[in-house]
Protein backbone atom coordinates (compact mmCIF):
# COMPACT_ATOMS: atom_id res chain seq x y z
CA UNK A 1 0.00 0.00 0.00
CA UNK A 2 0.81 3.69 -0.87
CA UNK A 3 1.55 5.66 1.90
CA UNK A 4 -0.25 8.88 3.02
CA UNK A 5 0.59 11.66 4.65
CA UNK A 6 -1.83 13.86 6.39
CA UNK A 7 -0.80 17.37 7.07
CA UNK A 8 -0.65 20.94 5.80
CA UNK A 9 0.86 21.31 2.41
CA UNK A 10 2.82 24.69 3.63
CA UNK A 11 3.73 23.80 7.20
CA UNK A 12 7.06 23.15 8.11
CA UNK A 13 6.93 19.77 9.61
CA UNK A 14 4.77 18.62 6.59
CA UNK A 15 7.90 19.66 4.04
CA UNK A 16 10.04 18.11 6.37
CA UNK A 17 8.85 14.76 5.80
CA UNK A 18 7.94 15.72 2.08
CA UNK A 19 11.58 16.25 1.37
CA UNK A 20 12.61 13.05 2.86
CA UNK A 21 9.88 10.85 0.42
CA UNK A 22 11.16 12.83 -2.18
CA UNK A 23 14.86 11.91 -1.25
CA UNK A 24 13.81 8.22 -0.74
CA UNK A 25 11.76 8.19 -3.89
CA UNK A 26 9.03 6.83 -2.21
CA UNK A 27 5.79 7.62 -3.43
CA UNK A 28 2.77 8.52 -1.83
CA UNK A 29 -0.60 9.99 -1.41
CA UNK A 30 -0.92 13.06 0.05
CA UNK A 31 -4.26 14.31 2.18
CA UNK A 32 -4.16 18.38 2.49
CA UNK A 33 -5.48 19.44 5.73
CA UNK A 34 -6.91 22.71 6.25
CA UNK A 35 -5.64 24.76 9.58
CA UNK A 36 -9.02 27.76 8.51
CA UNK A 37 -11.29 24.93 8.85
CA UNK A 38 -9.82 23.43 11.98
CA UNK A 39 -9.66 19.92 10.57
CA UNK A 40 -6.53 19.56 12.75
CA UNK A 41 -8.86 19.77 15.92
CA UNK A 42 -11.49 17.52 15.00
CA UNK A 43 -12.47 14.54 16.76
CA UNK A 44 -11.70 12.12 13.37
CA UNK A 45 -8.22 13.78 13.01
CA UNK A 46 -7.44 14.23 16.88
CA UNK A 47 -8.07 10.12 16.85
CA UNK A 48 -5.31 9.58 14.60
CA UNK A 49 -2.77 12.41 16.09
CA UNK A 50 -3.78 13.11 19.36
CA UNK A 51 -2.28 16.65 19.48
CA UNK A 52 -3.81 18.07 17.06
CA UNK A 53 -0.99 19.05 14.75
CA UNK A 54 0.36 18.02 11.21
CA UNK A 55 1.36 15.93 9.96
CA UNK A 56 0.75 11.92 10.57
CA UNK A 57 1.36 9.19 7.87
CA UNK A 58 -0.79 5.85 7.25
CA UNK A 59 1.01 3.12 6.56
CA UNK A 60 -1.57 0.68 5.73
CA UNK A 61 -3.65 1.69 9.01
CA UNK A 62 -0.09 2.44 10.77
CA UNK A 63 0.16 5.71 12.28
CA UNK A 64 3.01 7.43 13.49
CA UNK A 65 3.16 10.99 13.96
CA UNK A 66 6.26 13.65 14.83
CA UNK A 67 7.73 14.63 11.78
CA UNK A 68 11.35 13.33 12.73
CA UNK A 69 9.84 10.03 14.09
CA UNK A 70 7.80 10.15 10.48
CA UNK A 71 11.40 10.44 8.53
CA UNK A 72 13.18 8.00 10.54
CA UNK A 73 10.78 5.34 10.01
CA UNK A 74 10.35 6.15 5.92
CA UNK A 75 14.36 5.49 6.00
CA UNK A 76 14.39 2.34 8.17
CA UNK A 77 11.27 0.60 5.57
CA UNK A 78 13.66 1.36 2.74
CA UNK A 79 17.28 1.71 3.65
CA UNK A 80 18.41 0.79 0.00
CA UNK A 81 15.66 3.02 -2.09
CA UNK A 82 16.80 6.39 -2.73
CA UNK A 83 19.76 8.36 -1.19
CA UNK A 84 21.29 6.62 2.14
CA UNK A 85 20.18 9.36 4.92
CA UNK A 86 21.40 7.65 8.24
CA UNK A 87 24.52 5.70 8.14
CA UNK A 88 24.68 2.43 9.48
CA UNK A 89 28.40 2.14 11.23
CA UNK A 90 28.89 2.32 14.65
CA UNK A 91 30.96 5.10 14.82
CA UNK A 92 29.14 6.72 11.69
CA UNK A 93 25.98 6.32 13.43
CA UNK A 94 26.89 7.73 16.78
CA UNK A 95 28.29 11.16 14.26
CA UNK A 96 24.87 10.84 12.81
CA UNK A 97 22.74 10.68 16.22
CA UNK A 98 25.08 13.38 17.51
CA UNK A 99 23.97 15.79 14.61
CA UNK A 100 20.33 15.02 14.83
CA UNK A 101 21.01 16.35 18.48
CA UNK A 102 22.59 19.63 17.49
CA UNK A 103 19.33 20.65 15.31
CA UNK A 104 17.22 19.94 18.00
CA UNK A 105 19.14 21.78 20.63
CA UNK A 106 21.16 24.04 19.02
CA UNK A 107 18.70 24.94 15.69
CA UNK A 108 15.23 24.23 16.13
CA UNK A 109 14.53 25.23 19.31
CA UNK A 110 15.52 28.75 18.23
CA UNK A 111 14.83 28.89 14.63
CA UNK A 112 11.00 27.77 15.11
CA UNK A 113 10.33 29.72 18.57
CA UNK A 114 11.55 33.17 16.60
CA UNK A 115 9.16 32.18 13.64
CA UNK A 116 6.31 31.79 15.96
CA UNK A 117 7.21 35.48 16.66
CA UNK A 118 7.74 37.11 13.23
CA UNK A 119 5.95 35.22 10.97
CA UNK A 120 3.31 32.87 13.00
CA UNK A 121 1.69 34.70 15.33
CA UNK A 122 1.41 38.16 12.86
CA UNK A 123 -0.29 35.25 10.13
CA UNK A 124 -3.16 34.64 12.79
CA UNK A 125 -3.70 38.25 13.71
CA UNK A 126 -1.75 38.72 16.92
CA UNK A 127 1.08 40.71 17.60
CA UNK A 128 4.47 38.65 18.04
CA UNK A 129 7.35 39.67 20.23
CA UNK A 130 10.04 41.52 18.18
CA UNK A 131 12.36 41.58 21.59
CA UNK A 132 12.01 37.93 22.22
CA UNK A 133 12.65 37.17 17.80
CA UNK A 134 15.59 39.34 18.34
CA UNK A 135 17.25 37.26 21.44
CA UNK A 136 16.40 33.94 20.10
CA UNK A 137 17.64 34.62 16.59
CA UNK A 138 21.03 36.17 18.59
CA UNK A 139 21.24 32.97 20.13
CA UNK A 140 20.98 31.43 17.14
CA UNK A 141 23.39 33.53 15.49
CA UNK A 142 26.04 32.20 18.24
CA UNK A 143 25.29 28.72 17.84
CA UNK A 144 26.15 28.70 14.03
CA UNK A 145 29.66 29.88 15.22
CA UNK A 146 29.69 26.08 16.35
CA UNK A 147 28.50 24.92 13.29
CA UNK A 148 31.18 27.02 11.22
CA UNK A 149 33.31 25.10 13.77
CA UNK A 150 32.23 21.52 11.89
CA UNK A 151 31.73 22.66 8.59
CA UNK A 152 34.98 23.41 8.16
CA UNK A 153 36.11 19.74 8.80
CA UNK A 154 33.45 18.11 6.55
CA UNK A 155 30.91 18.56 4.24
CA UNK A 156 27.76 18.03 6.59
CA UNK A 157 26.96 17.84 10.06
CA UNK A 158 27.71 14.01 10.60
CA UNK A 159 30.46 13.76 7.82
CA UNK A 160 30.78 14.12 4.10
CA UNK A 161 27.43 12.14 3.05
CA UNK A 162 24.43 14.10 3.37
CA UNK A 163 22.05 12.66 6.09
CA UNK A 164 18.27 13.42 7.59
CA UNK A 165 20.54 15.40 10.38
CA UNK A 166 21.13 18.12 7.68
CA UNK A 167 17.57 17.81 6.09
CA UNK A 168 15.69 18.30 9.05
CA UNK A 169 17.00 22.27 9.24
CA UNK A 170 15.66 23.12 5.70
CA UNK A 171 11.79 24.18 6.73
CA UNK A 172 13.19 26.67 9.50
CA UNK A 173 16.37 27.64 7.72
CA UNK A 174 14.31 28.80 4.97
CA UNK A 175 12.08 31.20 6.90
CA UNK A 176 15.46 33.21 8.79
CA UNK A 177 15.97 35.49 6.07
CA UNK A 178 11.98 36.94 6.14
CA UNK A 179 12.73 37.53 9.61
CA UNK A 180 16.22 39.72 8.80
CA UNK A 181 18.51 36.53 10.25
CA UNK A 182 21.50 36.28 7.49
CA UNK A 183 23.44 34.03 9.79
CA UNK A 184 23.19 31.19 7.18
CA UNK A 185 24.96 33.55 4.63
CA UNK A 186 28.18 35.44 6.94
CA UNK A 187 30.27 32.06 7.62
CA UNK A 188 31.99 30.69 4.63
CA UNK A 189 31.24 26.94 5.60
CA UNK A 190 27.72 27.08 6.69
CA UNK A 191 26.96 29.17 3.44
CA UNK A 192 28.50 26.47 1.60
CA UNK A 193 26.22 24.02 3.39
CA UNK A 194 23.43 25.81 3.29
CA UNK A 195 23.19 26.52 -0.12
CA UNK A 196 24.33 22.97 -0.67
CA UNK A 197 21.52 21.40 0.96
CA UNK A 198 18.81 24.15 0.35
CA UNK A 199 19.24 23.63 -3.43
CA UNK A 200 18.81 19.85 -3.36
CA UNK A 201 15.40 18.91 -6.02
CA UNK A 202 13.68 17.25 -2.88
CA UNK A 203 13.35 20.37 -1.51
CA UNK A 204 13.03 22.31 -4.43
CA UNK A 205 10.00 20.14 -5.32
CA UNK A 206 7.74 20.63 -2.19
CA UNK A 207 9.29 23.98 -0.81
CA UNK A 208 5.93 25.87 -2.05
CA UNK A 209 3.63 22.99 -0.94
CA UNK A 210 3.66 19.45 -0.39
CA UNK A 211 2.19 17.55 -3.08
CA UNK A 212 1.47 13.37 -3.70
CA UNK A 213 3.39 11.88 -5.92
CA UNK A 214 1.04 8.28 -6.47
Amino acid sequence: MVFTLYGNPMSTCTRRVGIVLMEKKVPFKFVPIDFSKGEHKSPEYLKKQPFGQVPYLDDDGFIVFESRAICRYICDKFPEQGTPLVPTGLQAKALFEQAVSIEGSNFDQFAAAAAAEKVFKPMKGLKGSDELASTLLDTLGKKLEGYEVILGKQKYLAGDEITLADLFHIPYGSMLSRMGFNGLEENPNVARWWKDISSRESWLAVKDGVKGTA
